[in-house]
């Protein structure tokens, strides 16, 4: 790379580079991270083709290249993610957002919609992404978010400092519910780590360098939600939920585990927008 690269021609050469080496959205990912390196959107690249780049941006870019060649997500080369049209920042401490996870997001805010000042506990909380987006959406809502990784915490209150839900947002360093003692909520959220560890070595280049903490569900992935499902009822408020992320072919195994023994019953399965099965409520036994 050279001072006479221009735009246009750094992403053809980088789409090109990227096919060779197998990376599955080569020009996406050449334009993202480019967009990323000169602060501008996707399409200043297409009404700039002729642009040439200046060294800094090029040695800036050509660093990005190879690590994204090295199947670091795209997500931690630029350090932020967009999640429910937020911008999240995001590093290898936190499970990078992802848009099933808006699935989740959007339940609760339906079944919050007529709740007065609601209380959401987000379990597993990651970047923040489920309880700073629930907050971000209403302004009259509180909550706590749990992890049990401190590096993870810290991701976290960065985004609610950033997106400004920190003063209504209190974090716990513990195991899921663990953190919760004798509180009360509207609404328990989780996406929990859901893969079978005997599938994790199988998993993409990519999503192996996420963090382990965030993946492994035990044998069979469903360890956190026999949890959940077992105690939640004790930290729901009359009329409160619990909604949970699923993975693939869980959503009827996770909804099994309610019954009148924990206080729960599976009141409904969303789908995401591929038509998988994603998201499993639960709701108080009555």
């Amino acid at each position: 790379m050279t001072e006479q690269w221009t735009i246009g021609s750094i992403l053809n050469w980088t789409r090109q580079y990227f096919g060779s080496k197998g990376i599955e959205n080569p020009r996406l990912d050449a334009e993202v991270l480019l967009s990323h390196i000169l602060g501008k959107d996707r399409l200043y690249l297409y009404t700039n083709f002729d642009q040439p780049l200046a060294p800094a941006e090029l040695d800036s870019y050509r660093d990005a290249v190879k690590r994204r060649a090295l199947r670091a997500p795209v997500a931690y080369i630029t350090g932020y993610r967009e999640f429910m049209g937020l911008e999240f920042a995001v590093n290898p401490a936190v499970l990078i957002p992802r848009p099933d996870t808006e699935i989740l997001v959007e339940a609760a805010l339906g079944k919050l919609a007529a709740t007065a000042c609601p209380v959401i506990a987000d379990l597993g909380t990651g970047s923040g992404a489920i309880a700073v987006s629930v907050l971000a959406k209403l302004p009259e809502a509180t909550g706590i978010a749990v992890d049990v990784s401190p590096s993870a915490l810290a991701v976290a209150r960065e985004n609610a400092a950033r997106l400004g839900v920190a003063e209504r947002l209190a974090f716990y360093q513990g195991d899921m519910l663990g953190p919760l003692a004798d509180k009360k909520f509207d609404a328990i959220l989780s996406n929990p780590p859901y893969i079978p560890d005997g599938d994790i070595a199988g998993l993409s280049d990519e999503v192996r360098q996420e963090p382990r903490l965030a993946l492994a569900g035990g044998a069979d992935g469903l360890i956190f939600y026999r949890r959940l499902v077992a105690q939640g009822a004790n930290y729901l408020k009359p009329g409160g939920f619990m909604a949970v992320e699923v993975g693939i072919n869980q959503a009827a195994q996770v909804a099994d585990l309610a019954g009148p023994e924990c206080k729960l019953k599976a009141e409904r399965v969303i789908k995401d927008y591929a038509g998988i099965e994603r998201v499993v409520v639960f709701t108080l036994w009555s």
